[in-house]
């Protein structure tokens, strides 16, 4: 058995990919967002299963991510490029034929200046990051766009800032209205320019996010847009965290394990050694707040999360004694117990994206299907 590996399952991937499909407007495009690395499952694996079940569109953050992606085989499907790019991270991503984001009349010179290509124009509707929030300001950009050989407008665009917020509707609906406007003048000059506001947790509560094409990232994957429940969407998780007890041995009562003493024994007790940690992506703020699965059951982890272990308790029982080599699982299911990425996130005090875009290098993504 691996030491630990995550192994993410493609067909959860196609199954959340159909379900939001059909959760989107008949008329509008789903676009598979697969920037870090797949929010940790993989990229390249994600991006195929998301283009065989309904997906016309890629989209990451990076020049190379999108580079990553044209040597993987993924050619004649548009990759759009989310992020800010210096000049020579644009000439890679035009030179793979990636679209890409501008706002500044400058962005569009510099478009032209590197031969041309695809663009998507963004306004500023509230998130207050990249794009700008001067409407006419961008429709003067398209008209002068438009004029400049080799350069086609070929998306208007905005970022949602509460879509994920149970409490943010107001807001949301206050940015969807926004973007109409100016997505509907913008139109008058591109009429054939793709608009696109949504992301995933738009796509699942308001239906007026939709316009012509999606953004989805999070739900993709299996996981809950609002960090609560995935289940109760209809997605399935697709990555699996798993481990092994590598030892068991009994610890005496006061005796401690892990740094700083952390955990002291209130009596006999018998520890599990699993060998992951903070060097593989789990989060050292669990440190005596996480569990793991074991034979079916779930057992608290105890102590601190060091580089490359954690230890869990098993009881007293000595019969813990023959669960050394047994799988573990971090996040994942185990029989009928089941720890989902949510429930990590909410005692890292954190959200489920960070939970699995943390997951490193040293871990392998083991793709099934």
């Amino acid at each position: 058995m691996a030491r630990a590996e995550a192994v993410v399952d493609l067909a959860a991937v196609r199954h959340n990919c159909r379900l939001l499909r059909q959760r989107l407007s008949a008329r509008a495009l789903l676009c598979a967002v697969v920037k870090a690395d797949g929010y940790g499952h993989g990229a390249v694996g994600v991006a195929r299963a998301a283009l065989a079940s309904g997906a016309r569109y890629l989209a990451v953050a990076t020049a190379g991510e999108a580079v990553e992606l044209r040597q993987a085989g993924f050619q004649g499907v548009p990759i759009l490029v989310l992020g800010p790019l210096t000049q020579a991270e644009l000439r890679l991503a035009l030179a793979v034929e990636a679209e890409v984001v501008v706002w500044r009349p400058w962005m569009v010179e510099e478009v032209a200046a590197a031969g041309g290509g695809r663009i998507h124009v963004k306004f500023d509707s509230g998130m207050g990051r990249l794009g700008s929030a001067d409407a006419n300001g961008l429709l003067s950009l398209i008209a002068a766009a438009t004029a400049l050989p080799g350069v086609e407008v070929v998306g208007v665009m905005s970022h949602l800032a509460t879509a994920g917020d149970r409490d943010g509707s107001g807001f949301l609906k206050q940015q969807i209205e926004e973007f109409a406007r100016f997505a509907s003048a913008a139109k008058g000059l591109v009429p054939r320019a793709v608009a696109h506001l949504a992301n995933s947790g738009a796509l699942l509560q308001d239906p007026n996010s939709h316009f012509e094409m999606a953004r989805c990232g999070i739900a993709l994957y299996g996981l809950d847009p609002f960090n609560e429940d995935p289940f109760q969407h209809g997605l399935s998780p697709a990555l699996t965290l798993r481990t092994y007890v590598a030892d068991v041995r009994l610890i005496k009562a006061g005796r401690s394990v892990g740094y700083s003493r952390r955990f002291i024994a209130p009596h006999d007790t018998y520890i599990g050694i699993l060998p992951i940690g903070y060097g593989d992506g789990l989060h050292r703020l669990l440190s005596g707040r996480a569990a793991a699965l074991i034979g079916g059951r779930r057992y608290p982890q105890v102590g601190t999360i060091s580089m490359d272990t954690i230890t869990v308790d098993l009881g007293r029982d000595p019969a813990a004694l023959a669960l050394r080599g047994e799988e573990a699982v971090l996040i994942g299911a185990q029989g009928e117990e089941r720890i989902t990425a949510e429930e990590v996130a909410q005692r890292a005090e954190t959200i489920n994206y960070e939970v699995t875009c943390a997951l490193t290098p040293r871990v392998p993504r083991r793709l099934r299907d």
